[in-house]
Protein backbone atom coordinates (compact mmCIF):
# COMPACT_ATOMS: atom_id res chain seq x y z
CA UNK A 1 0.00 0.00 0.00
CA UNK A 2 2.87 2.37 0.66
CA UNK A 3 4.06 2.16 -2.91
CA UNK A 4 0.52 2.70 -4.24
CA UNK A 5 0.06 5.68 -1.93
CA UNK A 6 3.31 7.15 -3.19
CA UNK A 7 2.27 6.57 -6.82
CA UNK A 8 -1.06 8.29 -6.21
CA UNK A 9 0.57 11.22 -4.46
CA UNK A 10 3.24 11.81 -7.10
CA UNK A 11 0.71 11.65 -9.94
CA UNK A 12 -1.65 13.99 -8.09
CA UNK A 13 0.99 16.71 -7.87
CA UNK A 14 1.34 16.99 -11.63
CA UNK A 15 -1.81 19.10 -11.56
CA UNK A 16 -0.15 21.72 -9.42
CA UNK A 17 2.37 22.74 -12.07
CA UNK A 18 0.48 21.95 -15.28
CA UNK A 19 0.21 25.65 -16.08
CA UNK A 20 4.03 25.85 -16.13
CA UNK A 21 4.12 22.93 -18.59
CA UNK A 22 1.82 24.73 -21.00
CA UNK A 23 3.84 27.94 -20.83
CA UNK A 24 7.10 26.12 -21.51
CA UNK A 25 5.71 24.09 -24.40
CA UNK A 26 4.55 27.35 -25.96
CA UNK A 27 8.10 28.69 -25.82
CA UNK A 28 9.82 25.50 -26.99
CA UNK A 29 7.47 24.92 -29.90
CA UNK A 30 8.19 28.20 -31.65
CA UNK A 31 11.58 27.30 -33.08
CA UNK A 32 13.15 24.47 -35.03
CA UNK A 33 16.65 23.19 -35.36
CA UNK A 34 16.96 24.96 -38.70
CA UNK A 35 17.67 28.61 -38.86
CA UNK A 36 15.48 29.66 -35.95
CA UNK A 37 12.44 29.55 -38.21
CA UNK A 38 9.03 29.10 -36.71
CA UNK A 39 8.36 25.47 -35.92
CA UNK A 40 4.79 25.64 -37.21
CA UNK A 41 5.10 26.27 -40.92
CA UNK A 42 2.67 26.51 -43.78
CA UNK A 43 0.69 23.62 -45.24
CA UNK A 44 2.71 23.73 -48.48
CA UNK A 45 5.38 21.53 -46.94
CA UNK A 46 2.79 18.89 -46.08
CA UNK A 47 1.45 18.81 -49.64
CA UNK A 48 4.96 18.56 -51.08
CA UNK A 49 5.86 15.81 -48.66
CA UNK A 50 2.78 13.86 -49.71
CA UNK A 51 3.99 13.87 -53.32
CA UNK A 52 7.45 12.89 -52.14
CA UNK A 53 6.05 9.82 -50.37
CA UNK A 54 4.07 8.80 -53.47
CA UNK A 55 7.15 9.13 -55.69
CA UNK A 56 9.29 7.19 -53.23
CA UNK A 57 6.82 4.31 -53.03
CA UNK A 58 6.60 4.16 -56.83
CA UNK A 59 10.33 3.40 -57.09
CA UNK A 60 11.53 -0.21 -57.11
CA UNK A 61 14.45 -1.37 -55.02
CA UNK A 62 16.49 0.14 -52.20
CA UNK A 63 19.12 1.55 -54.55
CA UNK A 64 16.62 3.67 -56.50
CA UNK A 65 14.97 4.89 -53.33
CA UNK A 66 18.34 5.71 -51.79
CA UNK A 67 19.30 7.81 -54.82
CA UNK A 68 15.95 9.60 -54.65
CA UNK A 69 16.33 10.39 -50.94
CA UNK A 70 19.88 11.70 -51.38
CA UNK A 71 18.86 14.10 -54.14
CA UNK A 72 18.01 17.63 -53.10
CA UNK A 73 15.28 18.20 -55.70
CA UNK A 74 12.42 17.32 -53.35
CA UNK A 75 11.35 18.18 -49.79
CA UNK A 76 11.85 15.68 -46.95
CA UNK A 77 9.52 12.69 -47.12
CA UNK A 78 9.13 12.65 -43.32
CA UNK A 79 9.46 15.16 -40.47
CA UNK A 80 13.05 16.09 -39.74
CA UNK A 81 14.52 14.38 -36.69
CA UNK A 82 18.06 14.03 -35.47
CA UNK A 83 18.29 10.81 -37.49
CA UNK A 84 17.28 10.47 -41.14
CA UNK A 85 15.49 7.14 -40.79
CA UNK A 86 14.51 6.75 -44.44
CA UNK A 87 18.06 7.28 -45.68
CA UNK A 88 19.41 5.00 -42.96
CA UNK A 89 16.96 2.24 -43.92
CA UNK A 90 17.31 2.43 -47.69
CA UNK A 91 20.98 3.41 -48.05
CA UNK A 92 22.61 0.88 -45.73
CA UNK A 93 23.42 -2.69 -46.61
CA UNK A 94 21.26 -4.14 -43.86
CA UNK A 95 18.66 -6.73 -44.68
CA UNK A 96 15.06 -5.46 -44.42
CA UNK A 97 14.45 -7.72 -41.42
CA UNK A 98 17.49 -6.39 -39.58
CA UNK A 99 16.51 -2.81 -40.38
CA UNK A 100 12.97 -3.42 -39.19
CA UNK A 101 14.23 -4.97 -35.95
CA UNK A 102 16.51 -1.97 -35.35
CA UNK A 103 13.60 0.44 -35.90
CA UNK A 104 11.36 -1.54 -33.53
CA UNK A 105 14.08 -1.59 -30.86
CA UNK A 106 14.70 2.15 -31.21
CA UNK A 107 10.95 2.79 -31.01
CA UNK A 108 10.73 0.87 -27.72
CA UNK A 109 13.76 2.74 -26.41
CA UNK A 110 12.23 6.12 -27.23
CA UNK A 111 9.01 5.15 -25.46
CA UNK A 112 11.04 4.06 -22.43
CA UNK A 113 13.10 7.25 -22.34
CA UNK A 114 10.03 9.44 -22.73
CA UNK A 115 8.17 7.70 -19.91
CA UNK A 116 11.21 7.42 -17.66
CA UNK A 117 12.03 11.12 -18.04
CA UNK A 118 8.48 12.02 -17.07
CA UNK A 119 8.34 9.69 -14.07
CA UNK A 120 11.85 10.17 -12.67
CA UNK A 121 12.47 13.88 -13.29
CA UNK A 122 9.28 15.63 -14.39
CA UNK A 123 7.02 14.27 -11.62
CA UNK A 124 9.72 14.84 -8.98
CA UNK A 125 10.01 18.49 -10.03
CA UNK A 126 6.22 18.87 -10.04
CA UNK A 127 6.07 17.41 -6.57
CA UNK A 128 8.62 19.87 -5.22
CA UNK A 129 7.06 22.83 -7.02
CA UNK A 130 3.65 21.93 -5.61
CA UNK A 131 5.02 22.17 -2.08
CA UNK A 132 7.14 25.27 -2.80
CA UNK A 133 4.31 27.18 -4.48
CA UNK A 134 1.83 26.08 -1.78
CA UNK A 135 -1.03 25.50 -4.18
CA UNK A 136 -4.39 24.43 -2.72
CA UNK A 137 -4.97 20.67 -2.55
CA UNK A 138 -8.22 21.07 -4.52
CA UNK A 139 -6.27 22.42 -7.49
CA UNK A 140 -3.32 20.04 -7.02
CA UNK A 141 -5.59 17.00 -7.04
CA UNK A 142 -7.97 17.99 -9.84
CA UNK A 143 -7.26 15.04 -12.12
CA UNK A 144 -5.47 12.63 -9.78
CA UNK A 145 -3.55 10.09 -11.88
CA UNK A 146 -4.02 11.86 -15.21
CA UNK A 147 -1.57 14.76 -15.16
CA UNK A 148 1.38 12.66 -14.05
CA UNK A 149 1.22 10.82 -17.36
CA UNK A 150 -0.03 13.78 -19.40
CA UNK A 151 3.28 15.35 -20.38
CA UNK A 152 4.35 12.71 -22.97
CA UNK A 153 0.90 12.74 -24.59
CA UNK A 154 0.70 16.54 -24.77
CA UNK A 155 4.23 16.91 -26.12
CA UNK A 156 3.71 14.16 -28.72
CA UNK A 157 0.58 15.94 -29.95
CA UNK A 158 2.26 19.37 -30.03
CA UNK A 159 5.31 18.05 -31.89
CA UNK A 160 3.16 16.16 -34.41
CA UNK A 161 1.06 19.22 -35.25
CA UNK A 162 4.28 21.23 -35.48
CA UNK A 163 5.72 19.05 -38.25
CA UNK A 164 4.08 20.75 -41.23
CA UNK A 165 0.70 19.04 -40.73
CA UNK A 166 0.06 16.21 -43.19
CA UNK A 167 1.13 12.74 -42.06
CA UNK A 168 2.67 14.01 -38.81
CA UNK A 169 -0.50 15.94 -37.99
CA UNK A 170 -2.43 12.70 -38.46
CA UNK A 171 -0.10 11.07 -35.93
CA UNK A 172 -0.84 13.74 -33.33
CA UNK A 173 -4.61 13.74 -33.83
CA UNK A 174 -5.00 9.97 -34.05
CA UNK A 175 -2.53 9.41 -31.20
CA UNK A 176 -4.47 11.66 -28.81
CA UNK A 177 -7.86 10.22 -29.74
CA UNK A 178 -6.54 6.65 -29.87
CA UNK A 179 -4.98 7.03 -26.43
CA UNK A 180 -8.23 8.39 -25.02
CA UNK A 181 -10.14 5.46 -26.56
CA UNK A 182 -7.66 2.87 -25.25
CA UNK A 183 -7.66 4.23 -21.68
CA UNK A 184 -11.44 4.75 -21.45
CA UNK A 185 -12.24 1.29 -22.84
CA UNK A 186 -9.43 -1.24 -22.35
CA UNK A 187 -7.91 0.20 -19.17
CA UNK A 188 -11.30 1.02 -17.63
CA UNK A 189 -12.59 -2.41 -18.66
CA UNK A 190 -9.65 -4.25 -17.10
CA UNK A 191 -10.04 -2.18 -13.92
CA UNK A 192 -13.74 -3.14 -13.75
CA UNK A 193 -12.96 -6.85 -14.29
CA UNK A 194 -10.19 -6.82 -11.67
CA UNK A 195 -12.41 -5.02 -9.15
CA UNK A 196 -15.25 -7.49 -9.84
CA UNK A 197 -13.00 -10.44 -9.06
CA UNK A 198 -12.22 -8.85 -5.69
CA UNK A 199 -15.84 -8.44 -4.73
CA UNK A 200 -16.66 -5.30 -6.71
CA UNK A 201 -16.40 -1.68 -5.66
CA UNK A 202 -19.02 1.03 -5.61
CA UNK A 203 -18.00 4.19 -7.49
CA UNK A 204 -19.05 7.66 -6.42
CA UNK A 205 -21.80 8.69 -8.85
CA UNK A 206 -21.37 12.48 -8.95
CA UNK A 207 -17.68 12.51 -9.85
CA UNK A 208 -18.06 9.73 -12.44
CA UNK A 209 -20.95 11.41 -14.24
CA UNK A 210 -19.15 14.76 -14.14
CA UNK A 211 -15.92 13.39 -15.70
CA UNK A 212 -17.68 11.36 -18.41
CA UNK A 213 -20.05 14.19 -19.34
CA UNK A 214 -17.15 16.64 -19.56
CA UNK A 215 -15.30 14.33 -21.94
CA UNK A 216 -18.45 13.98 -24.05
CA UNK A 217 -18.85 17.77 -24.23
CA UNK A 218 -15.20 18.12 -25.25
CA UNK A 219 -15.65 15.50 -27.98
CA UNK A 220 -18.71 17.32 -29.31
CA UNK A 221 -16.71 20.54 -29.56
CA UNK A 222 -13.82 18.69 -31.24
CA UNK A 223 -16.22 17.02 -33.67
CA UNK A 224 -17.58 20.44 -34.67
CA UNK A 225 -14.01 21.61 -35.33
CA UNK A 226 -13.27 18.50 -37.41
CA UNK A 227 -16.41 18.97 -39.49
CA UNK A 228 -15.45 22.59 -40.14
CA UNK A 229 -12.02 21.39 -41.35
CA UNK A 230 -10.19 24.46 -40.08
CA UNK A 231 -9.58 26.03 -36.69
CA UNK A 232 -8.73 29.60 -35.70
CA UNK A 233 -6.76 30.78 -32.71
CA UNK A 234 -9.93 31.81 -30.91
CA UNK A 235 -11.70 28.52 -31.56
CA UNK A 236 -8.70 26.62 -30.19
CA UNK A 237 -8.52 28.97 -27.18
CA UNK A 238 -12.21 28.30 -26.46
CA UNK A 239 -11.48 24.58 -26.62
CA UNK A 240 -8.67 25.02 -24.08
CA UNK A 241 -10.95 27.09 -21.85
CA UNK A 242 -13.16 24.01 -21.42
CA UNK A 243 -10.49 22.54 -19.18
CA UNK A 244 -10.32 25.73 -17.13
CA UNK A 245 -14.07 25.47 -16.63
CA UNK A 246 -13.63 21.83 -15.64
CA UNK A 247 -10.98 22.75 -13.05
CA UNK A 248 -13.30 25.44 -11.66
CA UNK A 249 -16.16 22.95 -11.47
CA UNK A 250 -14.05 20.35 -9.65
CA UNK A 251 -12.64 22.94 -7.25
CA UNK A 252 -16.11 24.28 -6.45
CA UNK A 253 -17.45 20.78 -5.94
CA UNK A 254 -14.50 19.96 -3.70
CA UNK A 255 -15.00 23.06 -1.56
CA UNK A 256 -18.71 22.33 -1.20
CA UNK A 257 -18.04 18.73 -0.17
CA UNK A 258 -15.41 19.84 2.37
CA UNK A 259 -17.88 22.32 3.85
CA UNK A 260 -20.50 19.59 4.10
CA UNK A 261 -18.03 17.22 5.73
CA UNK A 262 -17.04 19.91 8.25
CA UNK A 263 -20.68 20.27 9.22
CA UNK A 264 -21.33 16.54 9.51
CA UNK A 265 -18.07 15.13 10.84
CA UNK A 266 -15.08 17.15 12.03
CA UNK A 267 -12.97 14.08 12.65
CA UNK A 268 -13.35 12.77 9.12
CA UNK A 269 -12.33 16.05 7.56
CA UNK A 270 -9.34 16.34 9.90
CA UNK A 271 -8.17 12.88 8.86
CA UNK A 272 -8.45 13.84 5.19
CA UNK A 273 -6.50 17.04 5.71
CA UNK A 274 -3.72 15.15 7.46
CA UNK A 275 -3.56 12.72 4.54
CA UNK A 276 -3.27 15.52 2.00
CA UNK A 277 -0.51 17.16 4.02
CA UNK A 278 1.52 13.97 4.32
CA UNK A 279 4.95 13.71 2.67
CA UNK A 280 4.68 12.93 -1.01
CA UNK A 281 7.72 10.66 -1.27
CA UNK A 282 7.17 7.84 1.19
CA UNK A 283 9.84 5.24 1.90
CA UNK A 284 8.90 1.74 0.81
CA UNK A 285 9.75 -0.93 3.31
CA UNK A 286 11.23 -4.08 1.82
CA UNK A 287 10.64 -7.28 3.70
CA UNK A 288 13.77 -9.07 4.77
CA UNK A 289 12.11 -12.37 3.87
CA UNK A 290 11.57 -11.42 0.23
CA UNK A 291 13.78 -13.26 -2.19
CA UNK A 292 16.06 -11.07 -4.23
CA UNK A 293 17.81 -12.29 -7.38
CA UNK A 294 21.54 -12.78 -6.95
CA UNK A 295 23.39 -9.62 -7.97
CA UNK A 296 26.57 -10.99 -9.47
CA UNK A 297 29.40 -8.75 -10.58
CA UNK A 298 29.00 -9.71 -14.25
CA UNK A 299 25.26 -9.07 -14.17
CA UNK A 300 25.72 -5.70 -12.49
CA UNK A 301 28.41 -4.70 -14.95
CA UNK A 302 26.23 -5.64 -17.92
CA UNK A 303 23.26 -3.68 -16.60
CA UNK A 304 25.45 -0.67 -15.86
CA UNK A 305 26.94 -0.75 -19.36
CA UNK A 306 23.46 -0.81 -20.89
CA UNK A 307 21.93 1.79 -18.58
CA UNK A 308 24.76 4.34 -18.52
CA UNK A 309 24.25 5.77 -22.06
CA UNK A 310 20.55 6.23 -21.29
CA UNK A 311 20.99 7.64 -17.79
CA UNK A 312 24.16 9.76 -17.77
CA UNK A 313 23.20 12.40 -20.40
CA UNK A 314 19.96 13.20 -18.60
CA UNK A 315 21.58 13.04 -15.16
CA UNK A 316 24.22 15.59 -16.18
CA UNK A 317 21.75 18.03 -17.79
CA UNK A 318 18.64 17.85 -15.56
CA UNK A 319 19.01 19.44 -12.08
CA UNK A 320 17.75 16.93 -9.53
CA UNK A 321 17.54 17.45 -5.76
CA UNK A 322 15.50 14.38 -4.86
CA UNK A 323 16.83 13.11 -1.54
CA UNK A 324 17.35 9.51 -2.63
CA UNK A 325 19.28 10.59 -5.74
CA UNK A 326 21.18 13.58 -4.36
CA UNK A 327 24.74 13.96 -5.64
CA UNK A 328 26.62 17.23 -5.31
CA UNK A 329 28.98 16.53 -8.27
CA UNK A 330 26.00 15.70 -10.51
CA UNK A 331 24.19 18.83 -9.34
CA UNK A 332 27.18 21.02 -10.22
CA UNK A 333 27.55 19.24 -13.58
CA UNK A 334 23.85 19.77 -14.38
CA UNK A 335 24.23 23.49 -13.62
CA UNK A 336 27.16 23.59 -16.05
CA UNK A 337 25.76 21.51 -18.92
CA UNK A 338 22.06 22.38 -18.95
CA UNK A 339 22.62 25.90 -20.42
CA UNK A 340 24.86 24.33 -23.07
CA UNK A 341 22.17 21.84 -24.08
CA UNK A 342 19.52 24.55 -24.13
CA UNK A 343 21.75 26.76 -26.32
CA UNK A 344 22.56 23.92 -28.73
CA UNK A 345 18.89 23.00 -29.18
CA UNK A 346 17.38 26.46 -29.52
CA UNK A 347 19.93 28.14 -31.82
CA UNK A 348 21.82 25.58 -33.93
CA UNK A 349 22.59 28.01 -36.77
CA UNK A 350 24.78 30.23 -34.60
CA UNK A 351 26.65 27.61 -32.61
CA UNK A 352 29.77 29.59 -31.71
CA UNK A 353 28.14 32.67 -30.23
CA UNK A 354 25.30 30.84 -28.52
CA UNK A 355 27.47 28.04 -27.17
CA UNK A 356 29.92 30.56 -25.73
CA UNK A 357 27.04 32.34 -24.01
CA UNK A 358 25.75 28.99 -22.75
CA UNK A 359 29.21 27.99 -21.51
CA UNK A 360 29.61 31.30 -19.66
CA UNK A 361 26.16 30.98 -18.09
CA UNK A 362 26.80 27.37 -17.13
CA UNK A 363 30.15 28.22 -15.55
CA UNK A 364 28.60 30.93 -13.40
CA UNK A 365 25.75 28.63 -12.36
CA UNK A 366 28.20 25.81 -11.56
CA UNK A 367 30.27 28.13 -9.36
CA UNK A 368 27.14 29.27 -7.56
CA UNK A 369 26.02 25.65 -7.13
CA UNK A 370 29.39 24.63 -5.71
CA UNK A 371 29.30 27.50 -3.23
CA UNK A 372 25.74 26.96 -1.99
CA UNK A 373 25.30 23.17 -1.85
CA UNK A 374 26.33 20.54 0.67
CA UNK A 375 27.63 17.08 -0.19
CA UNK A 376 25.64 15.46 2.62
CA UNK A 377 22.12 16.63 1.71
CA UNK A 378 20.23 18.56 -0.99
CA UNK A 379 19.31 22.23 -0.48
CA UNK A 380 16.80 22.96 2.27
CA UNK A 381 14.30 25.75 2.53
CA UNK A 382 11.68 26.98 0.11
CA UNK A 383 13.74 29.64 -1.65
CA UNK A 384 16.89 27.51 -1.80
CA UNK A 385 15.03 24.65 -3.50
CA UNK A 386 12.91 26.70 -5.90
CA UNK A 387 15.71 27.48 -8.46
CA UNK A 388 16.72 23.81 -8.58
CA UNK A 389 13.14 22.64 -8.95
CA UNK A 390 12.46 25.16 -11.70
CA UNK A 391 15.62 24.15 -13.56
CA UNK A 392 14.77 20.45 -13.24
CA UNK A 393 11.26 21.12 -14.50
CA UNK A 394 12.45 23.10 -17.52
CA UNK A 395 15.16 20.64 -18.53
CA UNK A 396 12.92 17.60 -18.10
CA UNK A 397 10.42 19.24 -20.45
CA UNK A 398 13.22 19.99 -22.93
CA UNK A 399 14.29 16.33 -22.89
CA UNK A 400 10.68 15.18 -23.27
CA UNK A 401 10.24 17.58 -26.18
CA UNK A 402 13.33 16.24 -27.97
CA UNK A 403 12.29 12.62 -27.41
CA UNK A 404 8.72 13.25 -28.52
CA UNK A 405 9.92 14.96 -31.69
CA UNK A 406 12.18 12.02 -32.52
CA UNK A 407 9.35 9.59 -31.77
CA UNK A 408 6.97 11.33 -34.18
CA UNK A 409 9.63 11.46 -36.90
CA UNK A 410 10.30 7.73 -36.45
CA UNK A 411 6.60 6.82 -36.60
CA UNK A 412 6.00 8.79 -39.80
CA UNK A 413 9.15 7.30 -41.38
CA UNK A 414 8.01 3.82 -40.37
CA UNK A 415 4.66 4.44 -42.04
CA UNK A 416 6.45 5.42 -45.26
CA UNK A 417 8.66 2.32 -45.14
CA UNK A 418 5.93 -0.26 -44.55
CA UNK A 419 3.25 1.56 -46.56
CA UNK A 420 0.88 2.08 -43.62
CA UNK A 421 -0.77 5.47 -43.08
CA UNK A 422 0.75 7.39 -40.21
CA UNK A 423 -2.69 7.81 -38.65
CA UNK A 424 -2.90 4.02 -38.17
CA UNK A 425 0.43 4.01 -36.32
CA UNK A 426 -0.70 6.97 -34.26
CA UNK A 427 -3.97 5.37 -33.15
CA UNK A 428 -2.24 2.09 -32.27
CA UNK A 429 1.51 2.26 -31.57
CA UNK A 430 1.67 5.85 -30.26
CA UNK A 431 -1.58 5.48 -28.29
CA UNK A 432 -0.51 2.18 -26.72
CA UNK A 433 2.97 3.41 -25.87
CA UNK A 434 1.74 6.59 -24.20
CA UNK A 435 -1.03 4.73 -22.34
CA UNK A 436 1.02 1.94 -20.79
CA UNK A 437 1.79 4.06 -17.74
CA UNK A 438 -1.91 4.73 -17.16
CA UNK A 439 -2.73 1.04 -17.50
CA UNK A 440 -0.05 -0.13 -15.05
CA UNK A 441 -0.89 2.54 -12.46
CA UNK A 442 -4.68 2.18 -12.69
CA UNK A 443 -4.72 -1.63 -12.64
CA UNK A 444 -2.25 -1.69 -9.72
CA UNK A 445 -4.40 0.78 -7.80
CA UNK A 446 -7.56 -1.28 -8.45
CA UNK A 447 -5.81 -4.53 -7.54
CA UNK A 448 -4.24 -3.54 -4.23
CA UNK A 449 -5.93 -0.31 -3.24
CA UNK A 450 -9.35 -1.68 -2.27
CA UNK A 451 -12.51 0.32 -2.88
CA UNK A 452 -10.69 3.65 -2.65
CA UNK A 453 -8.09 2.43 -5.14
CA UNK A 454 -10.78 1.36 -7.59
CA UNK A 455 -12.42 4.78 -7.26
CA UNK A 456 -9.10 6.48 -8.01
CA UNK A 457 -8.38 4.18 -10.97
CA UNK A 458 -11.79 4.74 -12.59
CA UNK A 459 -11.45 8.51 -12.15
CA UNK A 460 -8.04 8.37 -13.85
CA UNK A 461 -9.50 6.40 -16.77
CA UNK A 462 -11.71 9.37 -17.70
CA UNK A 463 -10.00 12.45 -16.26
CA UNK A 464 -6.70 11.52 -17.96
CA UNK A 465 -8.18 11.24 -21.49
CA UNK A 466 -10.07 14.48 -20.86
CA UNK A 467 -6.83 16.31 -20.07
CA UNK A 468 -4.93 14.79 -22.99
CA UNK A 469 -7.75 15.51 -25.44
CA UNK A 470 -8.60 19.04 -24.38
CA UNK A 471 -5.18 20.33 -23.36
CA UNK A 472 -3.09 18.24 -25.76
CA UNK A 473 -5.15 18.84 -28.90
CA UNK A 474 -6.30 22.32 -27.82
CA UNK A 475 -2.75 23.54 -27.23
CA UNK A 476 -1.52 21.94 -30.46
CA UNK A 477 -4.27 23.57 -32.53
CA UNK A 478 -3.81 26.92 -30.79
CA UNK A 479 -0.07 26.99 -31.51
CA UNK A 480 -0.53 25.80 -35.10
CA UNK A 481 -3.29 28.36 -35.77
CA UNK A 482 -1.29 31.10 -34.07
CA UNK A 483 1.68 30.48 -36.37
CA UNK A 484 -0.61 30.99 -39.40
CA UNK A 485 -2.60 33.92 -38.02
CA UNK A 486 -4.76 35.47 -39.45
CA UNK A 487 -5.22 32.40 -41.70
CA UNK A 488 -6.90 29.39 -40.03
CA UNK A 489 -5.12 26.09 -39.58
CA UNK A 490 -6.32 23.24 -41.78
CA UNK A 491 -6.80 20.12 -39.68
CA UNK A 492 -5.50 16.87 -41.23
CA UNK A 493 -8.67 14.80 -40.81
CA UNK A 494 -10.00 11.76 -42.66
CA UNK A 495 -12.82 9.26 -42.17
CA UNK A 496 -10.79 7.18 -39.70
CA UNK A 497 -10.73 10.14 -37.31
CA UNK A 498 -14.52 10.26 -37.24
CA UNK A 499 -14.58 6.50 -36.65
CA UNK A 500 -12.26 6.90 -33.65
CA UNK A 501 -14.48 9.64 -32.20
CA UNK A 502 -17.58 7.50 -32.78
CA UNK A 503 -16.15 4.50 -30.91
CA UNK A 504 -14.90 6.79 -28.14
CA UNK A 505 -18.41 8.19 -27.71
CA UNK A 506 -19.82 4.65 -27.80
CA UNK A 507 -17.51 3.54 -25.00
CA UNK A 508 -18.41 6.55 -22.87
CA UNK A 509 -22.13 6.02 -23.50
CA UNK A 510 -21.87 2.36 -22.49
CA UNK A 511 -20.11 3.27 -19.24
CA UNK A 512 -22.58 6.09 -18.55
CA UNK A 513 -25.53 3.69 -18.96
CA UNK A 514 -24.18 0.40 -17.62
CA UNK A 515 -22.52 1.61 -14.42
CA UNK A 516 -25.51 3.54 -12.95
CA UNK A 517 -27.81 0.68 -13.97
CA UNK A 518 -25.76 -1.63 -11.71
CA UNK A 519 -25.84 0.70 -8.73
CA UNK A 520 -22.39 2.18 -9.58
CA UNK A 521 -20.76 -1.19 -8.81
CA UNK A 522 -17.90 -2.35 -11.03
CA UNK A 523 -18.53 -5.77 -12.56
CA UNK A 524 -17.38 -8.01 -15.40
CA UNK A 525 -20.30 -7.04 -17.65
CA UNK A 526 -19.21 -3.41 -17.68
CA UNK A 527 -15.58 -4.36 -18.29
CA UNK A 528 -16.35 -6.86 -21.05
CA UNK A 529 -18.53 -4.32 -22.85
CA UNK A 530 -15.80 -1.69 -22.77
CA UNK A 531 -13.16 -4.11 -24.06
CA UNK A 532 -15.58 -5.27 -26.78
CA UNK A 533 -15.97 -1.67 -27.98
CA UNK A 534 -12.21 -1.39 -28.47
CA UNK A 535 -11.95 -4.78 -30.19
CA UNK A 536 -14.66 -3.69 -32.64
CA UNK A 537 -12.71 -0.52 -33.30
CA UNK A 538 -9.53 -2.48 -34.01
CA UNK A 539 -11.46 -4.81 -36.31
CA UNK A 540 -12.78 -1.86 -38.32
CA UNK A 541 -9.32 -0.31 -38.63
CA UNK A 542 -7.77 -3.62 -39.70
CA UNK A 543 -10.52 -4.14 -42.29
CA UNK A 544 -9.81 -0.67 -43.65
CA UNK A 545 -6.05 -1.28 -43.72
CA UNK A 546 -6.33 -4.57 -45.69
CA UNK A 547 -8.89 -3.16 -48.12
CA UNK A 548 -11.97 -5.07 -46.96
CA UNK A 549 -13.63 -1.81 -45.91
CA UNK A 550 -12.98 1.67 -47.27
CA UNK A 551 -13.60 4.32 -44.62
CA UNK A 552 -12.64 7.18 -46.95
CA UNK A 553 -15.54 6.30 -49.24
CA UNK A 554 -17.90 7.08 -46.37
CA UNK A 555 -16.62 10.64 -46.08
CA UNK A 556 -18.26 13.09 -48.52
CA UNK A 557 -15.80 15.02 -50.64
CA UNK A 558 -15.59 18.76 -50.08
Amino acid sequence: MASLHRLYKSRRNAASASFLLLALVLCLSLRTRHGGAFFFRSDAGARERGSCEAELRALDGHAARCSYLRSSSHPPCAPTGYIDYLTLFYCTRWSPWLGGAAIALWLLLLFYLLGDTASEYFCASLEGLSAALRLPPAVAGVTLLSLGNGAPDVLSSVVAFASDGGEAGDVGLSGALGGALFVSTVVAGVVAIVAARRGGAVIERRGFVRDVCFLLVALCYLLAVLVAGTVTVWAAACFLSLYAAYVLLVSTSHCCSIAADDTDSTSTSTKLSDDLAAPLLLPVAVSSNSKQPPNTFARGLLLAAFHAPLYVPRRLTIPDIAGHRWSRPCAIASALFSPLLLAAVTSPTRPTTVLLAGALTGTLLAIAAAATTDAAAPPHGRYARLPWLTGGFLMSILWSYLLARELVALLVSTGVIIGVPASVLGVTVLAWGNSLGDMVADVAMATQGGAAGAQTAVAGCYAGPAFNTVVGLGLSMALAAGARYPEPYKIPVDASTYVTVAFLVAGLAWALVALPARGMRLDATLGAGLVAVYLCFIAVRVADAVGVLSLDSLLPRR
